[in-house]
């Protein structure tokens, strides 16, 4: 596959994982487990001051082994192709999740024009939307990476032009505040562990939506100069991500205000319908879902080189390894995440649930990435790529680690079926591990 993205390029690619649909829903879950409107907005500085941190460290990690499906190569590397396998195996399935349910939540939200909700089929018809939005970035993909890298940049700068929209609104005279509940009591005596309880319990869908930029590190044999350009993209596009972040936040806050925020479905055409009337909100509607399409085209630019990569190492069989055409599309790669995605699809309609599989996956994995960056120092590996070293070492990395341990614990104390669930999917990994060394043996 040939080197064809520049930092330009990367930094949209960082932004387009990061901002997916989270930002325009998991806000309404975080004002849920609140105490204070305080609590809250700390909760999204804390969870921007978490993402910097692992800006920094998978940075470092990018710039040292700069090949593709890197997040599956560190974990073979640096531990085990076992727990290589195990690990990104659970984080494919739940990606293609996370691309189906966007790919659904898109469908739906485009569903609002153009059908009427007394139709009976209009499930059905969302179904095949959401299908063949899928499908549509399948055979962009199959154009090759510059041109799928292209249509991302396109689309990336639709989504920030829909955050900066938002955050217009307080900005605005004209724009009225939604009245404030006059039952609601906010609390002013809380204890220190009902805060901490409740911060662990915002985290949850916050990580959620500030995570997807440890992905970029996939590319890392299709950037030019990646010892170069890929720390300054990861950490470019997350630092957008942050800003973007809580000036959104603070318009939610602004306009909807916390004591309705937790209770108001569909806040970002809210938001629209308040500064650009009811005619407005429908066109803006149709932007949303534009910009909900980034997020399933770079997953699908994304989750295949892991694939490559588990192939090409000998764990999955060479038949996914394969490149095709004159672009060197990985085609059979792709074409199975695409088979997955689509799988899933059936699946992924329980949005508050998705979020807490994921994270609590996504956790595992990210503080066992993340930890790498000691070993990939201490064996010198890419020092002769004259790497990026990132600034705060080890104390960044290591608050990033505690937080994202913090995160799990409070899954499995907040939503303790869905971290058994978690435990469940690892384990299924685990032993397909086994059978397939078995079959290897045995061939």
């Amino acid at each position: 596959m040939q080197r064809k993205l520049g930092q330009f390029d990367l930094t949209m690619i960082v932004v387009s994982l990061v901002i997916g649909m989270g930002i325009f829903r998991t806000p309404v879950l975080v004002a849920q487990s609140a105490l204070t409107e305080g609590v809250y907005y700390g909760a999204w500085i804390l969870g921007g001051v978490i993402a910097l941190c692992g800006a920094l460290t998978f940075a470092e990690i990018g710039s040292r082994l700069p090949v593709s499906g890197g997040y599956y190569r560190i974990f073979s590397h640096c531990y085990h192709p076992s727990i290589a396998f195990i690990l990104n195996g659970t984080i494919l399935v739940s990606n293609a999740a996370s691309v189906a349910g966007v790919a659904l939540i898109g469908s739906e939200y485009l569903g609002k024009v153009m059908f009427n909700p007394a139709d009976p089929n209009q499930e059905t018809y969302r179904l095949l939307i959401a299908g063949g939005e899928i499908l549509l970035f399948f055979g962009l993909n199959m154009l090759g990476l510059k041109t799928s890298a292209r249509t991302q940049n396109v689309l990336t700068v639709f989504k920030i032009g829909i955050v900066l929209l938002i955050c217009m609104a307080c900005f605005s005279s004209e724009v009225e505040p939604l009245a404030s509940d006059p039952f609601h009591n906010p609390g002013t005596n809380y204890s220190t562990g009902a805060i901490l309880l409740s911060i662990g319990a915002c985290l949850i869908p916050i990580s959620f939506t500030y995570g997807g930029y440890q992905q970029t590190i996939n590319f890392g044999s299709d950037v030019e100069n990646s010892p170069r350009n890929m720390p300054r993209g990861i950490i470019l596009g997350i630092v957008i991500v942050v800003v973007l972040y809580l000036l959104i936040n603070y318009a939610y806050l602004d306009i909807i205000q916390f004591e309705n925020l937790g209770s108001r479905d569909g806040i970002a055409t809210t938001m629209a319908g308040k500064i650009l009337g009811d005619r407005g909100s429908r066109i803006f509607t149709f932007v949303f879902f534009l910009a909900v399409l980034a997020y399933v085209n770079v997953g699908l630019m994304s989750n295949p080189r892991v694939i490559v990569a588990m192939s090409e190492e000998g764990i999955l069989p060479k038949f996914f390894s394969k490149t095709q055409g004159k672009f060197g599309v990985p085609v059979n790669a792709l074409v199975v995440f695409t088979a997955l995605s689509l799988l899933v699809l059936f699946f992924a309609k329980a949005f508050d649930q998705i979020v807490s599989y994921v994270i609590f996956l996504d956790s595992l994995g990210l503080v066992a990435a993340a930890s790498t960056v000691f070993i990939l120092r201490n064996r010198k590996t890419g020092d002769e790529l004259s790497p990026y070293r990132m600034k705060l070492f080890p104390v960044a990395t290591i608050f990033f680690m505690l937080a994202y341990c913090f995160v799990t614990f409070s899954i499995i104390y907040d939503k303790p079926f869905a971290a058994l669930y978690g435990c469940g999917v690892v384990l299924f990994f685990f032993f397909v591990y086994l059978g397939l060394k078995n079959v290897k043996r045995n061939v």
